[in-house]
């Protein structure tokens, strides 16, 4: 092959790479064990994803009716009422996370509690291992739940992070969540 040929052939794989990456938002470490899925047309498949890394995920869906009782959410022992749960193939469960000024707090499931919620809510099912969650806000009445991708699970920490001021939060973060979560809602289509 001439060398011509050659910085022609690079220059078009270079082209049609950077295509896929600027259609991608982000990508998610995930295990080198993490299951391959199988292509649908739903699925962004990323040429460039080797290893540990995939894009994140892409579906927003707005769970109105999630059947989530008072005694289920204590169960999770999360100190709040604002959380994103995701499943981990890392860890190989489901990990809740808790945003604070600190950044992501991470709170152990027990295995029957995450049993029962996905029993009472067979949508959870199709949750995305590592590229997307369920975020809960339980702050507001009546509680929001979405699936949304990963990224955005954790848009929600830094956004809390950024707008908290003194030992409770203060103003700045209410209005920061209820703006995320109208953000949010106008992406989300009902699941």
């Amino acid at each position: 092959m001439s060398d011509g040929r050659r910085l022609l052939d690079d220059a078009v794989a270079a082209r049609r790479r950077a295509g896929v990456v600027s259609g991608l938002r982000g990508l998610a470490r995930a295990s080198p064990r993490a299951p391959a899925s199988s292509a649908s047309p739903d699925t962004e498949v990323c040429d460039l994803c080797e290893g540990d890394y995939r894009p994140t995920g892409m579906r927003t869906l707005w769970l109105e009716g999630l059947d989530v009782p008072d005694d289920l959410w204590a169960s999770f022992q999360i100190p709040i009422g604002l959380a994103f749960f995701m499943a981990s193939t890392v860890t190989s469960c489901v990990v809740a996370m808790y945003p604070s000024p600190g950044g992501a707090t991470e709170s152990e499931l027990h295995f029957e509690t995450w049993s029962r919620m996905r029993d009472l809510n067979p949508v959870l099912d199709g949750l995305e291992p590592d590229i997307e969650g369920l975020i809960a806000n339980r702050l507001v009445d009546p509680p929001m739940y979405v699936i949304a991708p990963i990224d955005r699970c954790y848009e929600l920490t830094g956004t809390i992070k950024a707008h908290w001021e003194g030992i409770s939060g203060g103003p700045g973060v209410e209005a920061a969540v209820s703006d995320f979560f109208e953000a949010l809602r106008a992406r989300a289509v009902p699941a």
